[in-house]
């Protein structure tokens, strides 16, 4: 008795140009969309991230030009140091200090000799009123009628709090202001010192 035996069909994958097979491509498809679209997407933010908004102007010639528009504060404050307390310093230097903070204005009155001559009288760290008219003069005068000394110390940032620093100017009046704990004082409040060169740096014991 012969075996009969069916003959199946074989199931041949149907070709596609370049002979691959399509059950392949149809599997690879949402892989190569979803690679196209991470590139679209990288290649947009990227751009956006290069693209920077340009303010264009004419200058003085007639010329159009453009600048980037900048529209981000500088993250980084700057810090700069606090007046350390030195014992050798008379307290009421620092309470000087104190007084010209309280009656100092947000910018300059040109009246700074005149403000720390009246810091200095009311917190008695002198009994007299200075006569000098220049702030310049002051040095000399705070050395030879009330008992200050020059201290050893060029850098403004340095002196310590209270210490009373005197600048030149030529052709000017200069300039005078008191070492506060964040700053310095004279007829306004400031972060930073005088560009005026620095005469020297007073205080009293």
């Amino acid at each position: 008795m012969k075996k009969i035996v069916k003959n199946r069909l074989r199931e041949t994958p149907i070709e596609c140009i370049g002979g691959a097979p399509v059950r392949k491509i149809t599997l690879l498809l949402p892989i190569i969309l979803a690679c196209a679209v991470a590139v679209s997407a990288s290649a947009a933010k990227t751009e956006n991230l290069n693209f920077k908004p340009q303010f264009v102007f004419k200058d003085r010639n007639g010329k159009t030009v453009s600048a980037p528009i900048v529209d981000e504060y500088q993250k980084k404050k700057l810090v700069y140091p606090a007046a350390k307390v030195d014992p050798r310093v008379n307290p009421k230097l620092m309470q000087a200090a104190t007084i010209a903070q309280e009656r100092a204005h947000a910018h300059s009155k040109s009246r700074c000799w005149h403000y720390v001559k009246e810091a200095l009288l009311a917190s008695g760290v002198i009994d007299s009123r200075p006569k000098t008219a220049l702030a310049k003069q002051a040095a000399d005068e705070l050395v030879r009628d009330y008992g200050f000394k020059k201290l050893s110390i060029r850098d403004p940032f340095a002196a310590p709090l209270g210490s009373v620093l005197v600048y030149s100017a030529r052709g000017s009046a200069g300039h005078i202001e008191i070492r506060t704990k964040n700053g310095f004082v004279s007829d306004f409040l400031s972060k930073t010192p005088s560009r005026r060169p620095l005469i020297g740096v007073y205080a009293k014991g």
